[in-house]
């Protein structure tokens, strides 16, 4: 499912025009990404919790020459899902 058919259900199962119902999407993943960048999580009881993960410099090797380099710190969004996601799943 990519974002236009993800907007269409949520259209067809709120009942909402589908214009109203891009504004809540875009709402929603807008809300999510401004708490991450804020560095903030966002929790979903049953469906999941959004939050931020640091990753530390670490030293890898270049595939192509297999030189070392380093590899910058970074910051990075993660996802782990609630029970109730998992257990609709399984």
């Amino acid at each position: 499912m990519n974002k236009n058919e993800l907007i269409g259900a949520v259209a067809e199962t709120s009942g909402l025009s589908r214009s109203d119902a891009t504004k809540a999407v875009e709402g929603v993943f807008d809300t999510i990404t401004h708490t991450l960048s804020k560095g903030g999580e966002v929790r979903l009881v049953g469906f999941g919790t959004f939050s931020v993960a640091k990753r530390k410099a670490s030293t890898g090797r270049n595939p192509r020459t297999g030189q070392p380099m380093t590899i910058k710190a970074s910051t990075q969004p993660k996802f782990k899902a609630g029970k109730g996601l998992k257990d609709s799943v399984n």
